[in-house]
Protein backbone atom coordinates (compact mmCIF):
# COMPACT_ATOMS: atom_id res chain seq x y z
CA UNK A 1 0.00 0.00 0.00
CA UNK A 2 1.32 3.70 -0.81
CA UNK A 3 0.35 6.16 1.52
CA UNK A 4 0.35 10.36 0.80
CA UNK A 5 0.03 11.93 4.10
CA UNK A 6 1.43 15.43 4.23
CA UNK A 7 5.17 15.78 4.06
CA UNK A 8 6.38 18.62 6.54
CA UNK A 9 9.20 20.81 6.45
CA UNK A 10 10.49 21.45 9.66
CA UNK A 11 14.00 22.55 9.67
CA UNK A 12 16.78 22.91 7.10
CA UNK A 13 20.31 23.21 8.13
CA UNK A 14 21.47 21.74 4.62
CA UNK A 15 22.98 18.53 6.88
CA UNK A 16 25.70 16.73 5.29
CA UNK A 17 24.13 13.52 6.83
CA UNK A 18 21.13 14.22 9.17
CA UNK A 19 20.83 11.82 11.47
CA UNK A 20 19.28 10.01 14.79
CA UNK A 21 16.08 12.01 15.33
CA UNK A 22 15.21 11.05 19.05
CA UNK A 23 11.76 12.30 21.40
CA UNK A 24 13.24 13.69 24.67
CA UNK A 25 10.01 12.55 26.40
CA UNK A 26 10.51 14.80 29.48
CA UNK A 27 11.30 18.25 27.56
CA UNK A 28 8.66 17.41 24.86
CA UNK A 29 11.51 18.47 22.39
CA UNK A 30 13.28 16.52 19.36
CA UNK A 31 17.11 16.43 19.05
CA UNK A 32 19.06 15.07 15.99
CA UNK A 33 22.50 15.52 14.71
CA UNK A 34 24.53 16.38 11.71
CA UNK A 35 27.01 13.35 11.51
CA UNK A 36 30.25 14.69 9.81
CA UNK A 37 29.75 18.58 11.09
CA UNK A 38 29.32 17.10 14.60
CA UNK A 39 26.61 19.62 15.35
CA UNK A 40 23.61 18.45 17.40
CA UNK A 41 19.90 20.30 17.23
CA UNK A 42 16.89 20.72 18.85
CA UNK A 43 13.15 21.16 17.49
CA UNK A 44 10.52 22.41 20.02
CA UNK A 45 7.12 21.80 18.61
CA UNK A 46 5.31 23.62 21.03
CA UNK A 47 7.24 26.96 20.53
CA UNK A 48 7.46 25.97 16.34
CA UNK A 49 11.58 26.64 17.09
CA UNK A 50 14.82 24.88 15.94
CA UNK A 51 18.29 25.56 17.37
CA UNK A 52 21.88 24.40 17.21
CA UNK A 53 23.07 23.12 20.74
CA UNK A 54 26.15 21.67 20.59
CA UNK A 55 29.40 21.92 18.41
CA UNK A 56 32.00 19.00 18.79
CA UNK A 57 34.96 19.70 16.57
CA UNK A 58 34.64 15.72 15.38
CA UNK A 59 31.97 13.55 14.23
CA UNK A 60 29.07 11.97 16.06
CA UNK A 61 27.72 9.22 15.06
CA UNK A 62 24.47 8.94 17.32
CA UNK A 63 23.08 9.24 20.73
CA UNK A 64 20.91 8.36 22.95
CA UNK A 65 18.89 9.85 26.64
CA UNK A 66 20.42 9.17 29.90
CA UNK A 67 18.17 8.39 32.44
CA UNK A 68 18.75 11.67 34.11
CA UNK A 69 17.74 13.39 30.48
CA UNK A 70 20.93 14.24 29.03
CA UNK A 71 22.63 13.40 26.25
CA UNK A 72 25.08 10.52 25.17
CA UNK A 73 27.01 11.09 22.29
CA UNK A 74 28.74 8.54 20.51
CA UNK A 75 31.52 9.77 18.34
CA UNK A 76 34.78 9.17 16.01
CA UNK A 77 37.80 6.83 17.62
CA UNK A 78 34.79 5.05 19.82
CA UNK A 79 34.71 8.14 22.16
CA UNK A 80 31.80 8.62 24.28
CA UNK A 81 30.57 12.02 25.64
CA UNK A 82 27.45 12.95 27.86
CA UNK A 83 26.10 16.77 26.84
CA UNK A 84 23.96 18.68 29.20
CA UNK A 85 23.29 22.93 29.05
CA UNK A 86 26.22 23.04 31.90
CA UNK A 87 28.59 21.46 30.06
CA UNK A 88 30.17 17.81 28.69
CA UNK A 89 32.24 14.66 30.68
CA UNK A 90 34.70 12.38 28.82
CA UNK A 91 32.81 8.91 29.36
CA UNK A 92 35.18 6.90 27.08
CA UNK A 93 38.25 8.57 25.27
CA UNK A 94 38.71 6.29 22.83
CA UNK A 95 38.30 2.38 21.67
CA UNK A 96 41.48 1.16 20.51
CA UNK A 97 40.20 -0.59 17.47
CA UNK A 98 37.88 2.13 16.63
CA UNK A 99 40.94 5.20 16.38
CA UNK A 100 40.20 5.47 12.40
CA UNK A 101 36.45 5.25 12.28
CA UNK A 102 33.32 6.36 13.95
CA UNK A 103 30.21 5.18 15.61
CA UNK A 104 27.23 4.82 13.59
CA UNK A 105 23.42 4.65 14.77
CA UNK A 106 23.21 3.39 18.21
CA UNK A 107 19.79 2.45 20.46
CA UNK A 108 19.48 2.02 24.19
CA UNK A 109 17.99 -1.21 25.39
CA UNK A 110 15.58 -1.88 28.73
CA UNK A 111 18.48 -2.35 30.47
CA UNK A 112 20.15 0.66 30.22
CA UNK A 113 22.90 -0.44 28.04
CA UNK A 114 23.59 0.74 24.33
CA UNK A 115 23.93 -1.49 21.00
CA UNK A 116 26.45 0.62 19.19
CA UNK A 117 27.59 0.06 15.61
CA UNK A 118 31.17 1.07 14.01
CA UNK A 119 31.78 2.50 10.07
CA UNK A 120 34.48 0.30 8.56
CA UNK A 121 37.58 1.23 8.31
CA UNK A 122 39.94 0.76 4.81
CA UNK A 123 41.50 -2.46 6.56
CA UNK A 124 37.85 -4.13 8.03
CA UNK A 125 34.38 -4.18 7.74
CA UNK A 126 32.01 -2.50 10.81
CA UNK A 127 31.03 -3.80 14.08
CA UNK A 128 28.38 -4.00 16.63
CA UNK A 129 29.14 -3.46 20.54
CA UNK A 130 27.23 -3.06 23.55
CA UNK A 131 28.47 -0.54 26.26
CA UNK A 132 27.35 -2.08 29.05
CA UNK A 133 25.99 0.52 32.57
CA UNK A 134 29.46 -0.01 34.03
CA UNK A 135 31.64 1.32 31.11
CA UNK A 136 32.83 -2.27 29.88
CA UNK A 137 32.48 -3.16 26.06
CA UNK A 138 31.48 -6.54 24.70
CA UNK A 139 31.82 -6.86 20.86
CA UNK A 140 28.98 -8.84 19.35
CA UNK A 141 29.51 -8.81 15.79
CA UNK A 142 32.33 -8.56 13.25
CA UNK A 143 31.96 -7.82 8.60
CA UNK A 144 29.48 -5.34 9.30
CA UNK A 145 29.18 -3.43 5.97
CA UNK A 146 27.77 -0.60 7.44
CA UNK A 147 26.27 -0.88 11.13
CA UNK A 148 22.44 0.73 10.91
CA UNK A 149 19.00 1.12 12.49
CA UNK A 150 18.39 -0.81 15.63
CA UNK A 151 14.95 -1.33 17.06
CA UNK A 152 13.34 -3.60 19.79
CA UNK A 153 9.61 -5.35 19.22
CA UNK A 154 7.02 -4.18 21.91
CA UNK A 155 7.29 -7.28 23.62
CA UNK A 156 10.99 -6.83 24.00
CA UNK A 157 11.90 -10.10 22.74
CA UNK A 158 13.36 -9.14 19.36
CA UNK A 159 15.88 -6.70 17.74
CA UNK A 160 16.03 -5.30 14.36
CA UNK A 161 19.35 -4.48 13.33
CA UNK A 162 20.82 -3.11 9.81
CA UNK A 163 23.21 -3.89 7.34
CA UNK A 164 22.91 -1.13 4.58
CA UNK A 165 25.39 -1.89 1.90
CA UNK A 166 23.59 -5.45 2.15
CA UNK A 167 20.14 -4.30 2.01
CA UNK A 168 19.46 -6.11 4.94
CA UNK A 169 17.06 -6.24 8.19
CA UNK A 170 17.99 -8.87 10.30
CA UNK A 171 16.08 -9.76 13.57
CA UNK A 172 17.32 -11.62 16.48
CA UNK A 173 16.39 -13.22 19.60
CA UNK A 174 16.73 -10.89 22.60
CA UNK A 175 16.95 -11.64 26.03
CA UNK A 176 16.18 -9.10 28.65
CA UNK A 177 17.19 -10.49 30.89
CA UNK A 178 20.61 -10.60 29.94
CA UNK A 179 20.69 -8.48 26.82
CA UNK A 180 22.16 -11.26 24.91
CA UNK A 181 20.89 -11.46 21.01
CA UNK A 182 21.01 -14.79 19.27
CA UNK A 183 19.37 -16.56 16.39
CA UNK A 184 20.31 -14.41 13.21
CA UNK A 185 18.04 -14.33 10.97
CA UNK A 186 17.03 -11.66 7.60
CA UNK A 187 13.99 -10.06 7.87
CA UNK A 188 14.02 -7.45 4.96
CA UNK A 189 16.12 -7.49 1.63
CA UNK A 190 15.52 -4.33 -0.25
CA UNK A 191 15.53 -4.77 -4.16
CA UNK A 192 18.46 -3.37 -5.64
CA UNK A 193 17.63 -0.36 -7.58
CA UNK A 194 15.41 0.81 -4.49
CA UNK A 195 17.70 2.29 -1.58
CA UNK A 196 19.50 0.57 1.07
CA UNK A 197 18.11 0.67 4.54
CA UNK A 198 19.15 2.90 7.06
CA UNK A 199 17.75 4.39 10.46
CA UNK A 200 15.07 2.26 11.77
CA UNK A 201 12.17 2.42 14.70
CA UNK A 202 9.32 0.36 15.67
CA UNK A 203 5.88 1.08 16.04
CA UNK A 204 3.15 -0.16 18.86
CA UNK A 205 2.00 -2.64 16.90
CA UNK A 206 5.24 -4.77 16.10
CA UNK A 207 5.81 -2.87 12.50
CA UNK A 208 8.93 -1.94 11.49
CA UNK A 209 9.95 1.50 9.73
CA UNK A 210 12.82 1.76 7.47
CA UNK A 211 14.77 4.89 5.95
CA UNK A 212 15.78 4.08 2.70
CA UNK A 213 19.36 5.76 1.67
CA UNK A 214 18.97 6.57 -1.86
CA UNK A 215 14.96 5.40 -1.81
CA UNK A 216 13.20 8.77 -1.57
CA UNK A 217 10.89 7.65 0.90
CA UNK A 218 10.16 5.66 4.29
CA UNK A 219 8.81 2.39 4.48
CA UNK A 220 6.64 0.56 6.85
CA UNK A 221 6.77 -3.83 7.29
CA UNK A 222 4.69 -5.51 8.49
CA UNK A 223 6.16 -8.23 11.31
CA UNK A 224 6.16 -10.60 8.76
CA UNK A 225 8.68 -8.55 6.78
CA UNK A 226 6.11 -7.57 3.79
CA UNK A 227 5.83 -3.77 2.90
CA UNK A 228 2.65 -1.95 4.37
CA UNK A 229 3.09 1.35 2.92
CA UNK A 230 5.81 3.49 2.01
CA UNK A 231 5.90 7.28 2.09
CA UNK A 232 7.63 9.40 0.06
CA UNK A 233 9.80 12.56 0.05
CA UNK A 234 11.92 15.43 -1.70
CA UNK A 235 14.90 14.16 -0.48
CA UNK A 236 16.84 10.91 -2.11
CA UNK A 237 18.75 9.87 1.04
CA UNK A 238 16.36 9.42 3.85
CA UNK A 239 18.87 8.72 6.71
CA UNK A 240 16.48 7.93 9.91
CA UNK A 241 13.16 8.28 11.52
CA UNK A 242 11.41 7.88 14.59
CA UNK A 243 8.12 8.83 16.81
CA UNK A 244 7.34 12.06 18.55
CA UNK A 245 5.00 14.59 19.78
CA UNK A 246 3.02 14.15 23.29
CA UNK A 247 0.74 11.18 21.77
CA UNK A 248 3.72 9.40 19.77
CA UNK A 249 2.09 9.72 16.58
CA UNK A 250 4.08 11.99 14.77
CA UNK A 251 7.27 10.79 12.82
CA UNK A 252 10.50 12.82 12.60
CA UNK A 253 11.98 11.91 9.20
CA UNK A 254 16.20 13.13 8.95
CA UNK A 255 17.63 13.74 5.72
CA UNK A 256 21.26 13.94 3.74
CA UNK A 257 22.80 15.31 1.23
CA UNK A 258 21.73 18.81 1.81
CA UNK A 259 25.61 20.38 0.37
CA UNK A 260 24.26 19.06 -3.03
CA UNK A 261 20.59 19.61 -3.32
CA UNK A 262 20.96 19.52 -6.88
CA UNK A 263 21.63 15.98 -6.97
CA UNK A 264 19.86 15.21 -3.49
CA UNK A 265 16.55 16.66 -3.77
CA UNK A 266 14.92 20.04 -3.05
CA UNK A 267 14.65 18.31 0.61
CA UNK A 268 17.99 16.94 1.22
CA UNK A 269 19.73 17.59 4.50
CA UNK A 270 16.19 18.85 5.93
CA UNK A 271 14.19 17.59 8.73
CA UNK A 272 10.56 16.58 8.22
CA UNK A 273 7.92 15.82 10.02
CA UNK A 274 4.73 13.29 8.97
CA UNK A 275 1.49 13.12 11.12
CA UNK A 276 -0.01 9.85 11.15
CA UNK A 277 -2.37 7.92 13.60
CA UNK A 278 0.28 5.01 14.27
CA UNK A 279 2.02 5.47 18.07
CA UNK A 280 5.36 4.69 18.44
CA UNK A 281 7.14 3.25 21.43
CA UNK A 282 8.99 5.26 24.04
CA UNK A 283 12.97 4.78 23.50
CA UNK A 284 14.49 3.26 26.49
CA UNK A 285 17.06 5.24 28.34
CA UNK A 286 20.76 4.26 28.68
CA UNK A 287 22.21 4.00 32.09
CA UNK A 288 25.68 4.23 31.82
CA UNK A 289 27.73 5.50 34.48
CA UNK A 290 30.03 8.23 34.99
CA UNK A 291 33.28 8.43 35.37
CA UNK A 292 34.04 9.32 39.65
Amino acid sequence: MNDSPQVELIADYQCVCGENPLWHTDEQRLYWVDIPRGRLYRYDPNTETHEQVFQSQEAIGGFTFQQDGSVLLFMARGAVMQWRESGTTVILSEIADERETRFNDVIADPLGAVFCGTMPTKDRLGRLYRLEPDRSLKRLLDGIGCSNGLGFSPDRKRLYYTDSPKREIYVFDYNETTGAISNQRVFVTIPEGQGSPDGLTVDSEGYVWSALWDGWCIVRFRPDGTEERRIQFPAKKTSSLAFGGKDLTDIYVTTAGGDNKTENGAGAGALFRVKTVIRGLPEFRSRIRLPE
